[in-house]
């Protein structure tokens, strides 16, 4: 086998194939598949993977032969190059730059280091207990354990100890000699998950814990013990979902909604998409877990191609916290109400929560003291004199400066009435704990958010103020848990919007205490909408039913699949006249965005042609790369942020 087909780590999207090269004799048997090598292409030295080898080549020309074999070591295992080859026809992406997401960069010394002995078998077994909670749940794990693939949406319980779950889900595979991959979204659910595995295995021998965030040593360390086969359960980020585990049993994703999922590098993928292709491309079993449930969820259980993994109304009951609403109209009555912002639904509830010495979630969604101010006079939104950005005020004692490019503003006046003094247009978590920390003297108050995230805080009565996303767990749950501003989320411009309020809400309302234990969730908003009644009832289900039914008639994503094209409109337009779009493609637009000069079209097709869309695209964006057209174009299939 003489010829090595190589894949050379290039952008363009027009030399997206792979490359014969000559083997030397001195590098036969250093050159397998999968190992890192370089070669000369285009007068230069590059990188590059080898993907195969063959007998000839079907190049007419003459062959070049590889420079050098970097590594003996294979890290591009078959798999994660099939893997690779079908996310980056999914999203009109390169093979090379998903490869680029897969692997983790090659560091020598950690190559070259004594390698450990593989442990010994796991020998222990899992208790179906918790999983018992769901009626469906020991059904699964037997399942998991006999070697078959169930695959399932699964809806926890509140105040669920989900780490554990998924830990007895990859020990279940684990005893039945096969492998686990799962994926959170960030670093604290990775530090919990990595417990709960050390926990359920009896110690931290049979996984790994793989993360973006480890040094470049210590990752591909623990890449290394993956791809050797030491490990056969992973943990980890999004980064992780390319582990190249060996004889995978299950892939699962955690809270699937969570924007963290998604890969901000293109070809941008989404980790929940590279775990189901994974496990449709080697059969195993797949979970999609979460409080909450998203639209593309609810479609593997109306396709049938997931079954719902959820507790009875009767084990909900008795896991639930009690729910109470209240509108934005309600004005406070008590005086340390109203300096706390509080109606006085919700300040009744902290202070019971606080009496019975448990602490109290209020969960904030806008960061900062003051984030927008506005003129006190004539409430006109107060703007910045060099670029027009908001102003806002970093802390009781700072003058306002603008939020865009950090300019002080102290000698600020309204342009329409010429007046000095501001007022708060929105309050942000920081000034909410000090209101707090007035409306209840003497009770400790911690803040959770960008610039300090707390992971877990002590049982006793304290109040603990949290953007979305920043909630840190209580050793005993939450006494109550109050949702203010909820109007921020609400109104949300987005696709999303709704199902991405409600996910937040479960995500805070799950850390309270049950009903039976006085655990209360006051939510500040009207009772009669509908992500409030699936609040009420924890029902996420129930409203990802209603908005895949609104997406399918709307034509939306997950229904259909969509393509945003974002660049100057020569060429934007230049590339969609170079696709050859599949039957039924739409073309809708051009959609404003923010930088100027530029704008989106959005193309939809079916689903039965998606893969045909990202080809097509793929294959327009060759077309302009091999005329070095000189205005770069931005694709994205599927985005998140579509509207």
């Amino acid at each position: 086998m003489p010829v090595a087909r190589v894949c050379v780590d290039t952008p363009l999207p027009h030399l997206d194939r792979p490359f014969d090269y000559l083997v030397p004799a001195d590098a036969d048997a250093a050159a397998q598949p999968g190992v890192r090598v370089r070669v000369r292409f285009a007068g230069q030295l590059v990188d590059g993977f080898l993907l195969d080898r063959t007998a000839a080549s079907g190049h007419d020309g003459r062959l070049a032969f590889l420079d050098r074999v970097v590594s003996p070591e294979a890290v591009a295992a078959p798999e994660v190059v099939a893997l690779a080859r079908e996310i980056a026809d999914r999203y009109a992406g390169t093979l090379s730059d998903v490869l680029r997401l897969a692997v983790p960069p090659r560091h020598a010394k950690t190559e070259g280091a004594p390698v450990p002995d593989a442990p010994p078998g796991w020998t222990g077994t899992v208790a179906p207990d918790g999983w018992g909670h769901y009626p469906a749940g020991p059904a699964f794990l037997r399942a998991l354990g006999d070697g078959r693939a169930p695959r399932a949406v699964w809806t926890a319980l509140p105040g669920e100890d989900w780490p554990a779950r998924l830990a007895e889900a990859a020990a279940a595979c684990l005893a039945g000699g096969r492998g686990a991959l799962l994926v959170v979204p960030d670093a604290r659910d990775l530090d919990r998950l990595d417990a709960a595995l050390t926990r359920v295995l009896g110690g931290p021998a049979h996984h790994v814990a793989l993360s973006a965030a480890l040094g470049p040593a210590e990752r591909y360390r623990r890449f290394l013990e993956v791809s050797r086969g030491r490990a056969r359960i992973v943990a980890g980020t999004r980064a992780a979902a390319f582990a190249p585990v060996a004889g995978l049993g299950l892939v699962a994703i955690w809270d699937d909604g969570d924007d963290l999922h998604a890969e901000p590098r293109a070809p941008y993928p989404h980790a929940r998409q590279v775990l189901l292709s994974r496990a449709e491309q080697t059969g195993c079993a797949a979970v999609v877990g979460g409080f909450g449930r998203t639209a593309e969820a609810q479609q593997l259980v109306e396709a049938r191609w997931a079954i719902e993994v959820t507790a009875g109304r009767d084990g909900l009951r008795r896991a639930m916290p009690r729910v109470i609403t209240t509108g934005e109209h309600d004005q406070p009555r008590e005086p340390e109400a109203v300096a706390a912002r509080l109606p006085s639904i919700a300040w009744r509830a902290a202070r019971e929560a606080l009496a019975r010495d448990a602490p109290v979630l209020i969960q904030v969604p806008r960061r900062g003291y003051i984030p927008v101010v506005a003129c006190a006079d004539c409430f006109t939104p107060s703007r910045c004199v060099h670029c027009a950005g908001p102003l806002s005020l970093p802390s009781a004692t700072e003058a306002p400066q603008c939020r865009w490019c950090g300019r002080p503003a102290a000698n600020h006046a309204c342009p329409e009435c010429g007046g000095r003094r501001l007022r708060a247009a929105v309050i942000g978590a920081r000034r909410t704990a000090e209101e707090l920390a007035r409306a209840f003297p003497g009770t400790p108050v911690r803040t959770s958010g960008r610039d300090e995230v707390l992971a877990t805080v002590p049982a006793g009565a304290s109040l603990v103020v949290a953007t979305p996303g920043a909630e840190p767990v209580a050793l005993d749950g939450y006494g109550a848990v109050l949702l203010l501003d909820t109007w921020a989320l609400l109104t949300r411009a987005d696709l999303r919007g709704t199902e991405e309020t409600l996910r937040r809400w479960l995500a805070a309302a799950a850390l309270a205490r049950p009903a039976s234990r006085h655990g209360q969730v006051v939510v500040v908003a009207e009772g009669g909408l509908a992500v409030v009644q699936a609040l009420l009832r924890f029902d996420p289900g129930w409203l990802a039913a209603r908005e895949l039914a609104d997406r399918r008639e709307l034509g939306f994503p997950p229904a259909t699949r969509m393509a945003a094209v974002t660049g100057v409109p020569a060429a934007v337009a230049e590339l969609l006249a170079a696709a050859q779009l599949p039957a039924g493609a739409e073309v809708l637009g051009p959609v404003p965005v923010r930088e100027p000069g530029h704008e989106r079209m959005l193309i939809r097709t079916p689903r039965s042609v998606g893969r045909a869309l990202g080809l097509a695209l793929r294959a327009a964006a060759g077309v302009r790369s091999a005329r070095k057209a000189p205005d770069p174009v931005h694709v994205q299939i599927d985005p998140l942020d579509l509207l």
